[in-house]
This record gives structure tokens, C-alpha cells and sequence, in this order.
């Protein structure tokens, strides 16, 4: 398809846009990441920029906020062109960027991650730390945050370090403020709070780049709607003149026709069945069974204890108090290497944090769960036939990276999940617990995510899938266990289950019923 900005509707030729990118270019190892890209942001606006992982989105946004210099192409404020050699460049020009992969220091307070390098100084030169909380408590106050900002960044949950990456962007009060991915991490209320915060900044007239895969947030906060594909951009479109079909199509230059392929297939016997469970101060008294062939969705709401129970199943925080057993013995799991003996596999919630090895290959971060198990004679690894079996996986999985050998940290958010995913299929699990399998995934790669774990059920496969987003928990699960506080308050089948009901549970505890 020819790229495309529809003329007739958009902004006339005389507007004075706030950012204009003009004929980029980008190219990496074995990798052309943009090819005469544009984009075009008006102030006073939204505009979101769509596309699949690896269509070339970060990377602009990257050049942008001068972390990238493009091979060709120029980037223009306010109409003149900006020459950035670095991120402070960009911020000092008013661009501030609010990254997908989450920057702050962990053992510093929030205060400090917020106004790091601009700290206000007492008349000796040192940091006045009552200042510091003060005029971050000003800026919460402006913005409708609760945080307290002396707590360190390493007590919050991932939704609170998200509120805390938008506060420290927004008080650059910078003119373009790019958005990646804000909301992946936050809960239905914490997402109307931002989108009221971006009114206001909208209203100031500042510009905003959205990008997110989440389609009703697009139309609910957009604009302008840009659409990139493999590095090309394909068109730019009011919002108003496109739906979410049209966007998909554009996205991934075919129809997605069925988002949650799942699949009818016969339930065998129960595998995994966990009596009373809990974790002394986090969850207590959960109790669940999960069949071969079987799709278990848990729900719930932020802090509800989800990925606590799927870590202690997995022995990252061993339970104290309950039982586990696997196919009707017994068992105690008290470390991951435990667990996998046992046939557990865990995809953690967050691939930067918990899963991957930013400074290791594609290979080594998929090979690295299964070196000690067949692949290895006396003290040496067959690293042929492990290769061999990664290659395989990459081809399964349409992993999208020059070769094996390269970093997995110059991948794109969805091709690092599907690394991830390779990593737990070659240990070949009986039980697989997913946890938010498709955070950060274009639509294009959560349809081929959903039919791999719709083919794994088929294969016998007992898997435990937990997600913030209730489509896919509804389309995906044949049961779904419903959480909140801690505790479980109750089970839905599949025929009965629907975006209240589910809700209804979330939100207020009830009797649990199996």
C-alpha cells in the first residue's frame, strides 16, 4: 500500500505543526528499522502511532527524544529543524519521553528518580530535601497523585513507577510530551486519571505522541492517528475517519478475523490441584484445581495477589501455608529449579525486570531454562543441537531478529516476549503459568500468542493464564478464577462469564465457590 495522509480532512498546509519528522531513516545490524518515515504532530493534540512490535514505533520516538540519530531524514520543531545529540538536548528543547521500559532508580525516593540533576539546593550546595518533597508534593497535588515522595521507587508497584515515569515527564513541562505504552501497567480508574491529566495537558496546547495497542483508548483519547508497518509509514488519518478494523488492517496488512482462537478440546484429569494456599501478609485460603487441556484465567484487579500466587506456585516466594499437589501426589515447592523438576514452567509479568538478560543474545536468554536438561554430555553442552532447537522455536514463534547472535535488548517489547516463551516451550511443561502473556504485544503477535496457547491446551498442556485485560480472559479461559485482596471470590465458567460478572468479583469480596 502507498503511504497516505489524507489531505482532505487533516490540517491544511498552512498549520503550524509543533514536530514534524521529515524523511527519516534508521537502520541497525542487519536491520532496517526506518525507512523514509514521517510524522506529523499538531499542538493541542493527541496523536497516536499505531503498528506491530517491530514496526519501527520505539525507534522514531527514540530519535525524537535524541536517544537515536537517524541516518537520514530531519526532525523539525516548531518548524526549524532540531539537530539532537542526546536525550538532555531533546529535553532542553521541550521534549520529554515517558519510555516503555520503565528508567527510574530503584533505592532512591521518588522525589529524587523525579527531579534528578535539577534538585533544589540550599545556600551550602547540598540538596534541600524539604524543598525536594515539597515541591514534589506540589507537582502530586497539580497532577491528582497519592504517593508519598519519600517513599523509594523499589516499594511501588509497577502501576505506581508508571504514575511516577508520567509526573517526572510532565514536569519538564515540556511543549511534546511522547507517550509509550503509559497504560500497560495501570488499572481502569489509574487510566481515566491519566487521561484526565491529558486533557489538561492538551488544553495547554501541548502535543502528545501516543502509542499503545490497546484500540479503545485510541478512539477514546486520539486525535490524529498515524500507522507505521515494517518500518514504513503506511498513513496518517484523523481519528474520526477510521475504526479499529480499518487500523488493524493497516497495522498488519491482512485481516485479523479471530483475536481469541480458542479452541473446544477435551479436559483430562486434574494435574495441578492446590489446597488453602498462602503467603503469610499477601494472599491466604486459595484453593484451585487445573486439568490437562485446560485454560485457567486469573483475574483481578491490581494488588488483588494474582502474581504472588503464580510465584509461589512456581517457588520464587515459597508458600507458608497450604498444599500443592501434582497429579494427586503431593508436592513441595520451595525454588524454581523445584518446579521445573516438577513440570512448571512461569512467564513472569515483567520481561525486563524478571525475565530477560538485557546484555545476553537472542540464544543465550532462550537457551539459558534448558542447558542442564539433555543438552548437555559430562561437562560440556551439545551447543549444535541446542542451536538447532532454537532456530526451530525462533521459526515457531516468528521471532523477528537478524540471527540468533543478536542482543535480545535491540528487540522490539513483542519479539522479547516471544523469546521468553520459546525459553519456558523448550522445557516442554505440563503446567505453564502465563502471567500478562501479551503486555506490550501488537495485535498481529497476541492472535499468534493466543492460537500457540489454544494449540498447548490441545496438546494436553494445563495452563494458567493471568491477564489485566478482561477480552482476553474472557476469550481465552474455559474457567476463570476471580481474586481481590489476597483472597479468591469466586470461579466462573466459561458460558457464564462476562466483563460485570468478572468485575463484579474484582471489585468486592464474596463467598468463593468452586
Amino acid at each position: 500500500m502507498a503511504a497516505t495522509i489524507d489531505s482532505a480532512s487533516s490540517p491544511q498546509a498552512s498549520t503550524q505543526y509543533l514536530l514534524e519528522v521529515v524523511n527519516a531513516r534508521k537502520t541497525f545490524p542487519g536491520v532496517v528499522a526506518l525507512d523514509n518515515v514521517q510524522l506529523r504532530i499538531r499542538p493541542g493534540t493527541v496523536h497516536a502511532l499505531m503498528g506491530e512490535n517491530g514496526a519501527g514505533k520505539s525507534t522514531l520516538m527514540k530519535i525524537i527524544a535524541g536517544v537515536y540519530i537517524p541516518d537520514e531524514g530531519e526532525v523539525r520543531l516548531h518548524g526549524k529543524p532540531l539537530q539532537l545529540n542526546g536525550p538532555l538536548d531533546a529535553l532542553e528543547a521541550g521534549i520529554a519521553m515517558i519510555h516503555q521500559e520503565l528508567n527510574l532508580m530503584p533505592f532512591m525516593t521518588i522525589a529524587e528518580n523525579i527531579w534528578i540533576r535539577r534538585e533544589p539546593l540550599n545556600g551550602l550546595g547540598f540538596v534541600d530535601h524539604a524543598a525536594l518533597a515539597s515541591k514534589t508534593q506540589a507537582l502530586f497535588d497539580r497532577l491528582g497523585i497519592d504517593l508519598d515522595p519519600e517513599m523509594e521507587v523499589r516499594q511501588l508497584t509497577i502501576a505506581g513507577r508508571q504514575m511516577v515515569e508520567i509526573a517526572k515527564a510532565v514536569s519538564y513541562e515540556s511543549d511534546l510530551l511522547i507517550m509509550d505504552e503509559p497504560t500497560s501497567a495501570l488499572t481502569d480508574r489509574e487510566v481515566e486519571h491519566l487521561f484526565r491529566i491529558i486533557n489538561d495537558l492538551r488544553a495547554q496546547g501541548k502535543g502528545i505522541i501516543y502509542i499503545t495497542h490497546k484500540m479503545d483508548e485510541v478512539f477514546e483519547v486520539a486525535d490524529d492517528i498515524s500507522v507505521f508497518r515494517d518500518g514504513q509509514f503506511i498513513r496518517e488519518a484523523p481519528a474520526s475517519e477510521l475504526d479499529a478494523n480499518e487500523i488493524i488492517r493497516l497495522m498488519v496488512g491482512r485481516e485479523v478475523t479471530q483475536m481469541f482462537p480458542k479452541e473446544t478440546v477435551p479436559i483430562g484429569d486434574v494435574v495441578l490441584s492446590v489446597k488453602q494456599l498462602g503467603l503469610e501478609g499477601v494472599f491466604e485460603d486459595v484453593s484451585f484445581d487445573v486439568h490437562a487441556g485446560e485454560i485457567l484465567g486469573i483475574a483481578g484487579l491490581v494488588g488483588s495477589g494474582r502474581t504472588n500466587v503464580a510465584e509461589t506456585l512456581f517457588g520464587v516466594t515459597p508458600a507458608t501455608s497450604g498444599t500443592i499437589a501434582i497429579d494427586g501426589e503431593e508436592t513441595v515447592i520451595r525454588s524454581p529449579h523445584q518446579a521445573m523438576l516438577r513440570g512448571l514452567a512461569l512467564l513472569t509479568e515483567d520481561r525486563k525486570e524478571t525475565g530477560l538478560f538485557l546484555s545476553l543474545s537472542v540464544l543465550e536468554n532462550m537457551e539459558i531454562a534448558v542447558l542442564r536438561d539433555g543438552y548437555t554430555h559430562g561437562s560440556f553442552v551439545s551447543q549444535h543441537q541446542l542451536d538447532q532447537q532454537c532456530e526451530h522455536m525462533k521459526q515457531v514463534l516468528h521471532v523477528k531478529t537478524p540471527d540468533l547472535e543478536e542482543l535480545i535488548g535491540n528487540l522490539s517489547g513483542g519479539n522479547q516476549q516471544k523469546v521468553l516463551i520459546g525459553r519456558w516451550l523448550m522445557t516442554k511443561p505440563r503446567i505453564l503459568i502465563l502471567d500478562e502473556p501479551t503486555r506490550g504485544i501488537d495485535v498481529g503477535a497476541k492472535a499468534e500468542i493466543h492460537r500457540l496457547i489454544s494449540k498447548l491446551a490441545g496438546e494436553g498442556v494445563a495452563v494458567i493464564m493471568i491477564s489485566s485485560e478482561l477480552p482476553e480472559v474472557l476469550g481465552m479461559s474455559d474457567r476463570i478464577m476471580v481474586m481481590h485482596q489476597g483472597r479468591v471470590t469466586g470461579f466462573l465458567d466459561r458460558s457464564d462469564a462476562n466483563q460485570i460478572s468478572v468485575m463484579q468479583l474484582a471489585s468486592a469480596p464474596s463467598a468463593a465457590s468452586a
